[in-house]
Order: structure tokens, then sequence, then C-alpha cells
């Protein structure tokens, strides 16, 4: 039955509408009180080829109706389940989504595993327990790995995040916005790339081209065009895989998953020099000249940037830190997440965390870089106990506390008082020598020397401006650079000597 889209629905073709969906809102299924009047739109917007028919057209309820705006129907039930499924957590990769899609019964299964039979012609077959795929086995001419391209189902598929039994080289978390846009891109538009995987415990895991997938599956779409590496060099692999999401990427790294992932590759080949007999004895300069001998592509600028990314990550993902559910897993802050990696890599990083390999023999007391690690922690759970645990996004610029807070964690701000409070430290733990203020942590404190440092974050957050009204001077300041921040606080009692118990 057909209509004019700018005529209403006559009770009788509402009522055939409402047979068909139940009184139920098409956005998310929910029900559509008795006492509240049931909108229709169409599903698929007549500018994107939807048909002028009953059957185009669903029930909805007021507020999502109202809510989608120019949406179609259909994308703005797609945008609601996107922002329910990312509301379950911050580091959100492919595999959650297809766990997502399973669990809501819109995919049967996913990550199946997989056996490959070689053929004649240069054909691989890909089999699963209910179905079987064929595809064309292929040589890199560089690296000679062996790959596949071939089109397969979502229930062959999973993310090549990491597991116990295998590390992961999954670049990226999904982002909200990107998915949502490629969704509707690819309603109307083809595919121009495959998506790239490799095979790992005979299953296929996807590393690149996940948020590809993502959109697809949103579309309807259970089958995907993929590349797939058969015996890549793993180490080789993840190092090319970064490259090509950081350094030649058109949609650059997230900060933090650049940590965690250098951090985790540089930590296993770590481990492996700590384990062989030459050479000896160990350090991490010492590493660092292994590295450079076993992996000549990497220049001395990759393995600094690795080795930091490691430092990095021991300190974030340690399951000590406090702080941790506050750093965004993105290079933006958010009213959830308001610290990023750049912020703590500027400030507390810089400031309390010797950066350089040492050449500590690692078997001797001599090495304290895990006490580094441990006082670091210490100190920003102090920050989190005393002052940024109170952190509540809900409550609004308007409150006192929040206010006060923001003002702490501003990015200039926490550069400037990070330096402020290292040379009351070093003054707290009589540290003169050059070398000794590079790394004021790197050392056994005492429980006195502890107390100590305490007292110092107490009055850090406690100082008295941080408290100022909203029209105060402080919030044009810490717009400006780190330098006029850093001065101003001096001017205005923030000093080593205020941190140390000198009157403000």
């Amino acid at each position: 039955m057909a209509f004019l889209l700018r005529r209403q629905l006559n009770d009788e073709e509402k009522q055939t509408i409402l047979t068909r969906f139940g009184r139920k809102c098409f956005a998310t299924g929910h029900p559509i009180p008795e006492s509240e009047t049931v909108q229709f739109d169409h599903i698929l917007a007549y500018a994107a080829g939807g048909e002028s028919t009953l059957n185009n057209i669903a029930p909805m309820c007021a507020q999502h109706n109202k809510e989608k705006g120019t949406l179609p129907l259909e994308d703005f039930r797609i945008k609601l389940k996107l922002k329910d499924f990312f509301e379950r957590g911050e580091r959100q990769t492919l595999r959650h989504l297809l766990t997502y899609l399973h669990t809501q019964g819109d995919i049967p299964a996913f990550g199946c595993s997989v056996s490959l039979t070689n053929l004649s012609d240069g054909l691989i077959q890909i089999e699963s327990s209910n179905m079987k795929h064929l595809g064309m086995v292929y040589t890199c001419p560089v690296t000679k790995w062996k790959y596949f391209y071939c089109t397969l189902d979502a229930s062959l598929i999973d993310s090549d995040d990491e597991d116990e039994d295998s590390a992961g080289l999954q670049p990226r978390y999904l982002i909200q916005d990107k998915v949502f846009s490629m969704f509707r891109h690819f309603q109307n538009n083809t595919v121009m790339q495959p998506s790239i995987g490799r095979i790992v415990n005979s299953k296929i895991r996807i590393f690149d081209g996940q948020h590809k997938i993502a959109a697809l599956l949103l579309c309807g779409r259970r089958q995907f065009e993929c590349k797939i590496y058969i015996d890549a060099n793993i180490r080789l692999l993840n190092q090319t895989n970064i490259a090509a999401h950081d350094a030649y990427a058109q949609t650059r790294f997230f900060s933090s998953v650049m940590v965690r992932k250098l951090g985790s590759q540089f930590g296993e080949d770590f481990e492996h020099y700590k384990r062989i007999e030459e050479p000896s004895p160990k350090s991490e300069s010492g590493f660092m000249e292994y590295l450079t001998a076993i992996d000549k592509s990497a220049t001395r600028g990759d393995l600094n940037k690795r080795f930091r990314s490691f430092l990095y990550s021991s300190l974030i993902e340690n399951e000590e830190n406090k702080l941790k559910p506050m750093i965004s897993s993105s290079n933006r802050r958010s009213d959830a997440n308001p610290i990023t990696m750049d912020m703590l890599e500027k400030s507390i990083f810089s400031t309390l965390l010797y950066r350089e390999p040492l050449p500590h023999n690692m078997t001797t007391d001599e090495y304290k870089r895990d006490i580094e690690i441990s006082n670091i922690i210490e100190v920003m759970n102090m920050l989190h106990e005393l002052s940024l645990g109170s952190w509540n996004p809900a409550s609004g610029p308007t409150d006192e506390t929040q206010r006060k807070l923001s003002r702490i964690i501003g990015s200039k701000s926490m550069m400037a008082w990070a330096e402020i409070f290292k040379d009351a430290l070093c003054g707290k733990l009589e540290l003169l020598d050059e070398e000794d203020r590079a790394m004021p942590l790197y050392r056994k404190l005492t429980e006195e020397q502890i107390r100590s440092v305490r007292k110092m974050v107490e009055r850090l957050v406690s100082w008295s401006r941080w408290r100022a009204p909203a029209s105060d001077e402080i919030d044009r300041v810490l717009a400006g650079n780190k330098k006029e921040i850093k001065d101003w606080f001096r001017s205005h009692g923030l000093t080593t000597g205020y941190l140390l118990g000198a009157t403000e």
C-alpha cells in the first residue's frame, strides 16, 4: 500500500504497523506505554532509497523520535546500539563487538577454529566445523611470507587481541564516531581494501581493518574480504603493523595504545634477554645493545621509544595504580577519563621517572628499577587518595571540589607543579648531586621519607588557590604556557618551600 510522505497515516494503517511490530519502539525495542502516543517514521529514509509503503514504516516513542533528528530510523537504531556497546567499557576492540553481537543474538558464533589444506594450483582450503572456503596462496617478494585472500564468514574471524597464550597485534581500540560514520558510508559505497589478519593457534585473527568489519557487521554483512598471513614472523609483522598505524597512518595511534603495544613487545624481548646466558652481566643498556644487534631495522630512536613505552606501561598498567581508571585510552581527555598519556609523560613521568637505559647490573642491589616504579605508583596513589579520587564528572564545573580538581589536572598545570614538586622532593631527600636529582625515586625510601612525601602531596593538593571561585585569575593563567604558570604558582605561594612546610 503506497501513500504520500506528507500525509498522515489513518487508524487502519497505524494498526497494521502495530500488528507487525507490536507496541514497541523500533529504536531499542522497549515497550511504548499506553499513556504515550505512538509516533511513526520511515525505517529507511526516502532520500536513501526507502519506499513509500507501510513496509517501510515503524512505530517510535516520542523521545526517540525527537532524538533521532534527521537520521534515518535504521541509522538512529544503530547509533543507539553503538552507544550501548561503548558504554560497557572504554577499551573496546572488534572482539568485544563480536561478543556483544553474539550475546544479542545477531551472529551465531565467531572465532571458530579452522584447518588449512594446501591444494593444487596454489589454492588453499580453509575449513571449519560447518563450512569450507577456498583461497589463492601468494608469497611476499620481500619477506617470503605466505598469505591468502578469501571472503570469510563472521563465524571464522576474531580480533587479534592479547591472550594468555599469545601476544596480540591489534594496534587500536574501536572509535565510536568512526564506526558509525563508516556504517553510514558502507550502506551506499563499496569496500576498497580487505581487512588483514593472521593464523594464530588455528584461528583467524584480524589486526588491520577492525573498524571496517565493525561497520559492515552493523550494516548486516556477515562475510568479509580478508588478507590472511599464514607463517609471518611475529616480531617483524608487529613492527610493520605498528609503523603502518603510526608513521605511515592516516589515522594515528592513540598515545596510550602505542605505549601498551610497544611496551608489551619490548617486555617480551626484555624477559628473553634476562633468561639467555650471554651477554653477562645483564643491564638495561646492555639490553639495548642486544636489541640493536638482533633487530637491524630498528634505529636507536626506535629502541629508545620502545624503552620509554615499556617504562610507561609498567606504571600505567600496574594493578596497584589507583589512577589507572582515570587515564584516557585516547589522545583526548574526557569527563570520565580526564588524564591523558601525554599529560603524564610531560609531568609526573618526565620529573620522577628516570627514562634512560641504566648500566646497573640487574642481578645486584644497585639495580632499583622495580623500586623506582613502586615509588612512583605510591606517589600517584597519594594523589588519588588525597584528592583526585574525588573526581566526579557528574557534579559539573560549578561544584567547588570538581573545579579544584580540574585545575590540578589541567595539562599545563600538571607540567608546572610537577617540576616544583620534584625540586621539593629532591630537597626533602637531600639530593644534591646532578645524577641523583635526575632519578629522585630510584632508591629505597624509609617509612619516615614516605610519610614526608605524603605530606608534600597533601600540601600540594591543599593549596588555597585551587579552591578559588570561578572568576579567579587562576583560570586565565592555567590557559597559558608552562613557564608562565610555574612563575605564577611561585608568586602565589605554591613553592618548594611551601611543599616542604613553609606557609603560603
